[in-house]
């Protein structure tokens, strides 16, 4: 057996690139942009209103004057307007250009109207240029606004909009086989019989999936040695990754790994100083460079070995950071001696703001509901005594529904 980070070592040296493909504006969210992108215009492209009001020159208001004619209204989208008479106004609405010869915009609640006159209040200090957008004060033309490599979010959308960019580039993502194992399992639309469960490691990982905005063809094998072999041969010519769920274990049925053997995937390691999720498997087909991710066939150790193993290789194939984060024990925490324990987790915040990390307790590795109630693991790296509170650790959260 291998360390925890040993292994994770070894799945994250083999970094893969599948190209680049184009996708719709909308399609794009959630995907990894593949191209740099420059500012077309100056962000913002003119003087604009931040606030609805009325927009004056300074130098009136220095003067001592605190009543303004109103001249006309600025609406945003109209044409560039221009105060036509010294000591006059103009009405201005939040986004619309600054009129030639102003240079500061009085709130409406700063300012009475009547009669066509527009009157400052006095129990307010105004300053030249307020609540103005100066023109590129967010970005000139020409200057870099996303990097090639950056995750798409509802952020990036929005300046892709501004750009024009009706089709984004972005990077592809692998073909995936998801293969459940094991001759106990039925589809989730059947009835079990007494001896049976129903199949969910191939719908969570299936969702998890679809997070990243990856396809997956889900398939069931039983623990048959010629349909394994003969199945997956047919995989290995199609995929770029398979995940496989249960058959690699040391029990009389798991055959995955002499299939692999037999089908002349490299095993790069197998079995990790880890709990949950110790009997993982890792290789690589020789002959088409097709990764295997064969996980421990119990719900916990294949969600867990997922995000632990698969995600960590995923961002590093995306040129994106490793997904942990340093949080604090809320209570004291078990330690193996032997082994990296994966504690599932509860995040909350104390009163200072600090993220505080709060155990879920399982039953095991069978123990498929207590997923629900973590938001991730901890890492408890081995040592002899307990993780004590107030202690400090690495914190992997598990992927949340893709909102945008």
């Amino acid at each position: 057996m291998i360390s925890y980070e040993t292994a994770l070592a070894h799945v994250i040296s083999h970094p893969k690139d599948y190209g680049e493909e184009t996708v719709s504006l909308q399609e794009s969210c959630g995907r990894v942009l593949a191209e740099d992108l420059f500012a077309d215009r100056d962000f913002p492209p003119f003087d604009r209103s931040t606030k609805d009001g009325i927009a004056i020159s300074f130098d009136d208001y220095a003067a001592g004057q605190r009543r303004f004619p109103i001249e006309g209204v600025a609406a945003a989208g109209s044409p560039h307007l221009a105060l036509e008479k010294a000591g006059q106004c103009l009405e201005v609405m939040t986004g619309a250009m600054l009129p030639k010869g102003c240079d500061t915009i009085i709130m409406y609640e700063q300012v009475d109207i009547a009669n066509g006159i527009a009157s400052i209040k006095e129990n307010h200090t105004h300053q030249q240029g307020k609540n103005i957008h100066p023109q590129a004060s967010d970005a000139p033309k020409g200057s870099l606004l996303l990097a090639k490599g950056k995750l798409i979010s509802s952020a990036e959308i929005g300046v892709l909009a501004t750009l024009g960019k009706s089709e984004v580039i972005v990077k592809k993502t692998p073909h995936i086989a998801v293969i459940s194992t094991g001759n106990e399992l039925v589809p989730i639309e059947r009835t079990p019989l007494a001896h049976q469960i129903r199949s969910s490691n191939s719908s969570s990982l299936q969702s998890a999936l679809n997070r990243l905005h990856i396809s997956a063809e889900v398939l069931h094998l039983n623990d048959q040695p010629e349909q394994l072999r003969l199945r997956i041969a047919e995989l290995l010519e199609t995929k770029d990754i398979l995940i496989l769920s249960g058959g690699v274990s040391k029990g009389k049925f798991d055959f995955l790994p002499e299939v692999f053997e037999q089908l002349g995937v490299e095993k790069i390691f197998h079995r990790v100083k880890q709990r949950p999720g110790k009997p993982f498997w890792f290789g690589q087909h020789t002959a088409s460079n097709t990764l295997i991710f064969s996980f421990p066939g119990n719900p916990n150790s294949t969600f867990i070995n997922f995000h632990l193993y698969f995600l960590a290789w995923w961002r590093k194939s995306m040129g994106l950071n490793e997904n942990r984060i340093f949080v604090q024990l809320a209570e004291a925490m078990p330690a193996s001696a032997s082994l990296c324990r994966f504690q599932q987790v509860r995040i909350s915040y104390s009163d200072t703001g600090m993220l505080l990390a709060n155990k879920v307790v399982s039953s095991g590795s069978g123990d498929l509901l207590r997923l629900t109630q973590s938001s991730g693991v901890l890492c408890l790296p081995p040592r002899a005594h307990d993780y004590e509170e107030g202690e400090v650790c690495a914190y992997i959260p598990f992927l949340k529904p893709y909102t945008g």
